[in-house]
């Protein structure tokens, strides 16, 4: 759905945006580089658990605030840095103030802090009547993070690499999702280093040239070599993906480097069944979403 320009001003006068999280339906690492990256093939989606962005061009100082006390108030917050550079890279000096409205949980493998960046980058070209392409403005989210590139371009999409690699993908049905966020920050760093000190005992590599096949059930999709480790580390990731599967869930997946799993489901009022069962687990977030195709 296209959004007209004066759709994202708010009566204050600042530039609103949502920020979708995503998450990963096929997530297999193929290997390490020499700068210490990971080479992967993922299959990507956006959800509709979105944070809300309020950005004021001309405010008073530069800086960022935020609903969540995790999230960084200076200039290491990538949202911020992406009104920086965008700003810097059309030649405008102009104070920006940032405010984000936290719903996607923080450390939990949904791209929250990636997506907040990404929305920056495409609501200032929207607002500047795009002087970029979708592809230089991918392109600048490069420095951001890998993760960036995928939330500007926000379609379902196989993306290889360390996440610079975007191909499109029109083989996902619709599906609701339960997710849950089982209340632990995850440092995607310390999964990967993890998963690195593993690396010898694992050795079965598989061919991903099967999501290229069109249209294929999800269920048959669904892996995540990072799961394991993060689970032997946190293990109220195993609880989640167990409550899911008892409650009804076709298939159960952690997402990215974790905590956040979700379960698949056939319509809303078993995933809504689902998580009206679970809702007594007080260390828990639930979220009814489903995949935005």
């Amino acid at each position: 759905m296209t959004i007209s320009q004066r759709s994202l001003i708010d009566p204050s006068g600042r530039i609103k945006v949502l920020s979708p999280a995503k998450v990963n339906l096929f997530l297999h690492i193929t290997g390490k580089r020499p700068d210490g990256f990971h080479d992967l093939v993922s299959l990507m989606c956006c959800i509709n658990l979105y944070d809300t962005l309020y950005i004021n061009l001309g405010a008073e100082k530069t800086g960022i605030t935020c609903t969540h006390p995790e999230v960084p108030l200076d200039k290491t917050n990538i949202a911020l840095q992406a009104a920086i550079v965008f700003l810097k890279s059309i030649d405008i000096d102009e104070t920006v103030g940032i405010h984000i409205t936290k719903r996607i949980p923080v450390g939990a493998g949904l791209g929250g802090g990636s997506s907040n960046a990404a929305a920056v980058l495409r609501a200032l070209n929207h607002y500047y009547d795009y002087p970029f392409s979708m592809g230089e403005l991918i392109s600048m989210g490069l420095s951001l993070g890998a993760d960036v590139l995928f939330l500007i371009f926000r379609n379902p999409a196989i993306v290889s690499g360390i996440g610079e690699k975007i191909e499109s993908f029109s083989g996902l049905s619709s599906r609701h999702l339960l997710l849950i966020y089982p209340g632990v920050s995850i440092s995607t760093a310390g999964v990967f280093k993890k998963y690195d000190l593993r690396l010898t005992k694992i050795k079965k590599k598989i061919k991903v040239s099967f999501l290229l096949k069109g249209k294929i059930g999800i269920e048959s999709l669904l892996r995540n070599d990072l799961e394991e480790v993060a689970a032997a580390a946190y293990p109220e990731i195993s609880d989640a993906k167990k409550a899911l599967l008892s409650k009804g869930a076709q298939e159960s997946l952690m997402t990215g480097s974790g905590s956040a799993v979700f379960g698949l489901f056939s319509d809303f009022s078993r995933a809504k069944a689902a998580r009206d069962a679970l809702l007594h687990n007080v260390n828990w977030q639930l979220f009814l979403t489903e995949l935005i195709l």
